[in-house]
């Protein structure tokens, strides 16, 4: 018998829309969280009928970390209105729930139901989970047909050792697709219009508002079950902020369709005005697979935006599927010969927490604490206060203020790469092991070293200020007071052996050599300062710097 969780099986979602199911299926199909779309059964009905489709919620898997509540509430409520479309398509569901991981949830269900067939997993930890019953041979494991690209066009462009380089993968994912080409020739005579998408935003062209979906009986459900049965997870539920239905997705990929026409041109620039500008929060529903990233690419095809804008979101989805092959040529960079520490894995969000004996990526041995800033205690720094209150309340923010904001201050402060890595994990909507690794352990923080980045992506406020509002709306004066610009110096000064021979640093360590005595230790005392004022929880301001 299956043990049934907190999470109930009754409620509107089982009592009206779940029917038992039928004895005439001969092969079940396990989807996971992160399967939700009928066009990945496809090639498995070509040779098995008829098909059912098992899905399960496993309350063990949410709970295994503090999980943003939006994060839980948009995954559970996505999976149910699955789970009733599916039957509405003619597929008998089995929806189970377990207070156990999935494993255990499976190996109970076979013995039943017999072999249980499923998708090859993006994530290593769901992999790693049910690796024992694909062994025993109670899961019958098939191809992902969810992603744009193989392995062998990875490997053919990139290789399978270190260093990883985007640029070639890039440019062959553009020649098998044909995606803006001519005769073999990138339009526009380059590949890349990164120069023209670093425009700051002014307010002109106005942002378009994101939908605000109507919630129905089950997301009404869900949301109570996850502040009933997660009561202890950070972050606001709130699923008017997240598509659910058929309905909802139609919204938010026409919603997408009118932000592609200024994507590009504003995709770096942050405002304290407005959260998203022009980015298309397509990145949560591409990694439910609710919507397949071949119709994000026709979206932005068909969309007649300028071609920076076009090309500028090609980019990301292409750039989506070179973390996924790179976290899995490397078994989540387990491979590599990079300097390691130990973490604990709660990114400091209970009081206490054990140590996780295997060794993360470190290239740099930074081992602070993430401060509770992160967590929505004020910092004083208007541009981490601003994106971590959007993270705290939507679960998400886009990629320049995790990059040149949460990322670049976690990492000036020396925070353990793991520690940030994690925090990633629990708190963004969309955030899985394989794309938020790369991200953070490979790009945000350098741990992973040159592997995949060939310097640190480290900024003091003047890339803030001159991307942002932020800095108008802040205590500290970005040129004059603001402590970043300090931290970015002693950074540099701090782990300058590490960069010893980086020609890419080679002008920004000159830089450091020609401050006086006297400037780097204001540098350093000015780290010392916020990393021990942030570490108990308090609020920097000019005065006491």
């Amino acid at each position: 018998m299956l043990n049934l969780s907190t999470i109930e099986q009754h409620g509107c979602f089982f009592s009206t829309q779940m029917q038992p199911p039928p004895s005439e299926v001969k092969v079940w199909v396990w989807l996971s969280y992160d399967q939700l779309n009928l066009a990945l059964l496809k090639h498995i009905e070509r040779t098995h009928v008829p098909l059912g489709i098992v899905l399960i919620e496993s309350e063990a898997k949410g709970k295994s970390r503090p999980y943003h509540k939006q994060k839980l509430a948009s995954l559970l409520s996505s999976q149910r209105h699955f789970a009733v479309e599916a039957q509405a398509n003619g597929y008998p569901v089995h929806y189970i729930t377990s207070r156990e991981g999935y494993a255990e949830a499976l190996e109970a269900l076979s013995q039943t139901l017999g072999p249980i067939h499923c998708i090859a997993h993006a994530e290593r930890s769901t992999r790693v989970e049910i690796e024992p019953l694909i062994a025993k041979g109670q899961l019958v494991r098939h191809s992902h047909t969810g992603w744009l690209t193989s392995r062998s066009l990875f490997l053919k462009s990139v290789g399978n050792t270190p260093p990883f380089r985007m640029d070639s993968f890039y440019r062959n994912v553009r020649k098998t697709t044909g995606w803006l080409m001519h005769d073999g020739k990138p339009i526009g005579e380059k590949y890349s219009f990164d120069e023209a998408n670093r425009k700051f935003w002014k307010g002109d062209p106005a942002a378009p508002v994101p939908p605000v979906y109507p919630l129905d009986e089950i997301d009404e459900e869900v949301q109570q079950i996850v502040e009933r049965v997660f009561s202890e997870h950070p972050g606001d539920v709130d699923l008017t902020q997240f598509p659910t239905t058929q309905e909802d997705l139609a919204q938010a990929k026409a919603f997408a369709k009118v932000c592609l026409h200024h994507f590009g041109t504003y995709e770096d620039a942050m405002s304290s005005k407005n959260r998203g500008l022009f980015h298309t929060r397509m990145a949560p529903l591409l990694n439910l697979h609710r919507v397949l990233p071949q119709e994000a690419a026709e979206l932005a095809l068909t969309s007649e935006a300028a071609l920076n804008n076009t090309e500028g979101f090609l980019r990301q989805l292409i750039w989506r599927e070179y973390v996924h092959h790179v976290h899995e040529v490397t078994d989540g960079f387990r491979t590599l010969d990079v300097n390691r520490s130990t973490s604990r894995r709660d990114a400091n969000w209970f009081e206490t927490a054990p140590i996780d004996p295997e060794l993360h990526p470190n290239h740099l041995q930074q081992n602070y604490p993430l401060p509770q800033a992160y967590w929505g205690e004020k910092s004083g720094l208007a541009c981490l206060d601003a994106s971590v209150s959007s993270v705290m309340e939507e679960g998400w923010t886009h990629h320049i203020p995790r990059l040149m904001v949460l990322s670049n201050i976690a990492h000036l402060l020396d925070v353990n790469p793991r520690e940030l890595t994690d925090w990633f994990h629990v708190a963004f909507i969309d955030a899985y092991d394989w794309v938020v690794e790369p991200n953070v352990l490979g790009m945000g923080t350098f741990a992973t070293g040159s592997a995949m980045m060939t310097k640190p992506y480290v900024a003091g406020s003047a890339y803030i200020n001159r991307m942002s509002d932020h800095c108008s709306t802040c205590d500290f004066h970005p040129k004059k007071t603001c402590p970043i610009s300090r931290m970015y110096w002693a950074y540099l000064a701090r782990h300058a052996p590490a960069f010893s021979g980086n020609h890419r640093l080679s002008m920004a360590m000159r830089n450091v050599e020609k401050r006086s005595e006297e400037q780097r230790q204001l540098d350093h005392a000015t780290f010392l300062h916020v990393q021990q004022t942030l570490a108990k929880g308090g609020t920097l301001t000019p005065e006491n710097q």
